[in-house]
């Protein structure tokens, strides 16, 4: 998570996870603690060299809050996050096809993912690649102002 809060302020886009590490925040690392506690954990690896953790997928069949709810059992993407220096290896890629996998394993239709909506909706186009399509807006009020966010959906193939 540091990595990808270090790229995302030198990229100028740290409206996205603030510009402070997040092992320097206590209560982000209180989240990632809670989510490896109540969540699944995906972590992609290098096979060779010692298992360097190349990017990490947490699920939920539980919505955040501020997404709007649905009339079906859903798998929830709660973060998606790749090491930037392999950027366009597809390791976000493989880390979605595995949350469909795991859907389809449960017996869940639905994928759904919010992300950070500003920087030019450059992350909210990357979900697209990935065979995403956009639902809801919200926004999250924050001292440091408001996080403009959006909710995109997958349904599940019942081939993957």
């Amino acid at each position: 998570m540091d990595g990808a809060v270090a790229w995302l302020t030198a990229q100028g886009r740290s409206g996205q996870w603030g510009s402070v590490p997040w092992s320097q925040r206590p209560e982000s690392v209180a989240r990632a603690e809670e989510a490896c506690r109540e969540q699944l954990v995906r972590v992609a690896e290098r096979a060779a060299g010692g298992g360097d953790a190349l990017g990490m997928c947490v699920l939920s069949e539980e919505a955040p809050s501020y997404a709007p709810p649905v009339a079906e059992r859903e798998l929830y993407v709660r973060w998606l996050v790749t090491d930037r220096v392999h950027s366009g290896s597809g390791i976000g890629s493989a880390l979605i096809a595995d949350a469909l996998r795991e859907a389809r394993r449960r017996g869940i239709d639905l994928l759904r993912v919010d992300c950070w909506a500003g920087g030019g909706g450059r992350l909210v186009e990357q979900y697209e690649r990935l065979g995403f399509t956009r639902t809801a807006t919200f926004t999250v009020d924050r001292p440091a102002g408001p996080w403009p966010g959006q909710v995109l959906e997958q349904r599940v193939p019942h081939d993957c």
